[in-house]
């Protein structure tokens, strides 16, 4: 009688992690980032930015951070998926504001700076506590949090203003904030792709603040 396959035994095989999807990730956020940054500081025409939030800002991140979760990561596949997330959701808001306006039917102009405000103010509070873990990873990853706090702080101040009444000042200090937010997830990035092809590091990313506690937990083994 043969031997049934539940009665075999089993073999487990240590799962190959997937290459680093993390300066894929940056890049997408650095560059979406610049587009939107430059816009707010009045250097970039408008909705620009729009197609590439949908789809490399958006969709590539949220990619990045699938693939995070297949290499274990939780800091990067909780990062990346929401700031997928981030984009997918703000260029599809401005999008259908702006086609709303083409039909004559668009928002009140308070209330859509006064709702992205509140947007930034809620991504804000979820970076807040991600830079505190950024500080385990690296000084390059921590300032990538670090500038993109700033920056989502000073343009929800801006767009509080903006829904006021105020000036626009507020918003384009914003935007360079995030151009500098930009260039640091850029050179993250860059340091990722030719640090992994080279035996030992090339562009520094500096230790991280921060030493880990305890032991990183084993990987599982999959049948």
């Amino acid at each position: 009688m043969g031997v049934l396959a539940q009665d075999r035994p089993t073999t487990l095989v240590e799962s190959i992690p997937a290459a680093d999807p993390a300066p894929l990730g940056l890049g997408a956020f650095a560059l979406t980032t610049f587009l939107l940054s430059g816009h707010n500081a009045s250097f970039i025409p408008d909705v620009i930015w729009i197609g590439p939030a949908l789809f490399y800002g958006g969709t590539i991140q949220l990619l990045a951070g699938m693939w995070e979760f297949r290499n274990r990561n939780v800091f990067g596949a909780t990062a990346f998926s929401t700031y997928g997330g981030f984009w997918l959701g703000l260029g599809s808001v401005v999008a259908l504001a702006t086609l709303s306006k083409s039909f004559g039917t668009a928002f009140a102009a308070g209330s859509v700076t006064n709702a992205l405000a509140w947007f930034l103010i809620a991504f804000a509070i979820f970076n807040t506590y991600m830079l505190f873990w950024s500080a385990r990873v690296s000084l390059a990853v921590f300032f990538v949090f670090l500038t993109l706090e700033i920056t989502e702080i000073v343009l929800a101040i801006g767009f509080f203003n903006l829904s006021h009444g105020g000036s626009e000042w507020w918003l384009h200090a914003g935007g360079w904030c995030g151009v500098v937010t930009a260039a640091v997830a850029w050179y993250t990035s860059a340091a990722g792709v030719v640090n992994g092809m080279s035996p030992t590091p090339v562009l520094p990313v500096g230790a991280a603040p921060i030493g880990r506690i305890g032991s990183p937990m084993p990987r599982r083994a999959e049948v």
